[in-house]
């Protein structure tokens, strides 16, 4: 009887497993369905100067990563402001490297244009552009998914 018992609890729980691993397949497949899963899919995190990725944006590249988006990051500051600029480089190239954005795929910008200074106001025309043409370098697709599907 004892026997028995256990078969059922077996056969019961190995039940269980397989349909909890068939449900994940198959919330899988419908996420790259629905055209939010793959390799196609890339994302351009844009932030102004170092640290911005790890303070306001990580559970969002590393939830994008888990749905395996091909992340880009474009910061247009290098962070200079106390004269720390080469330092906070460095510093954001880990913290890319932690959150799973290929150093490939990260561009800092570090020029006069965009200086990092609370008193100065860049100029939105000159960010735009620079912005479009990164954009268009590394095919990021603009196109809006949700009203796609409509």
């Amino acid at each position: 009887m004892e026997a028995m018992w256990l078969l059922c609890v077996a056969v019961a729980v190995l039940a269980w497993g397989f349909l909890w691993v068939w449900d994940s397949s198959e919330r899988m497949k419908s996420l790259e369905q629905g055209g939010r899963l793959g390799a196609e899919s890339r994302t351009l995190l844009v932030i102004a100067h170092p640290d911005d990725e790890a303070m306001f944006f990580a559970p969002t590249v590393l939830g994008l990563a888990r749905l395996r988006h091909w992340v880009y990051l474009l910061c247009f500051s290098a962070g200079n402001y106390y004269n720390q600029g080469e330092t906070r480089k460095k510093e954001l190239l880990q913290s890319c490297d932690v959150l799973g954005i290929p150093l490939s795929s990260v561009m800092i910008i570090d020029n006069r244009d965009f200086p990092d200074d609370p008193g100065m106001q860049w100029d939105t025309e000159h960010v735009a552009r620079v912005l479009l043409q990164h954009i268009e370098v590394n095919g990021i697709n603009l196109k809006d998914r949700a009203n796609s599907r409509l």
